[in-house]
């Protein structure tokens, strides 16, 4: 079936934008929230809409990754793979309802620290795997590495917050 692989990367670019909208809605008032507006932020913080643009993206590299590890040849490396995306994007999901629905900003500054770590690992395993994955998943190692950046300065700059 020709179409079945263009398919499920659209599938899986729709899901995980749609994981991660859920992820944002469940999370309450972020970006203009008055918790999150009277918090110091570093001076490399980009706008809010930047967030929103790159985490759309993001999803989808994700999302056309996982459609490639899903319908790769059943093996071992596979489970691996898809485990290790699987259980960092759980974490993922659970960082902004952790952020800024609990404002617990250094529990979310551990999180996004696993989570990268878990990242790290599932591009590795995707490697096994598929050829293209691992290269989808670069820009969202990038982007965590710079929100653990983010994360880590705002805890800086707002003790007790």
């Amino acid at each position: 079936m020709r179409w079945r692989p263009l398919l499920s990367a659209l599938a899986g670019a729709v899901l995980l934008n749609a994981l991660g909208a859920l992820s944002a809605a469940m999370s309450g008032p972020m970006a203009g929230g008055a918790w999150y507006d009277a918090l110091q932020k570093p001076a490399l913080q980009p706008p809010g809409p930047v967030f929103g643009i790159a985490w759309t993206i993001l999803y989808s590299l994700l999302g056309v990754a996982l459609a490639r590890l899903s319908l790769a040849p059943a093996s071992r490396a596979r489970t691996v793979a898809l485990a290790l995306f699987l259980l960092q994007l759980a974490l993922n999901l659970a960082w902004s309802p952790l952020f800024f629905g609990a404002r617990q900003i250094l529990p979310a500054l551990a999180l996004l620290g696993a989570i990268l770590l878990l990242a790290i690992a599932a591009t590795f395993a995707a490697r096994r795997v598929d050829g293209l994955a691992p290269w989808l998943m670069l820009p969202y190692l990038v982007w965590l590495s710079f929100a653990l950046g983010l994360n880590w300065r705002i805890w800086a700059l707002n003790p007790g917050a």
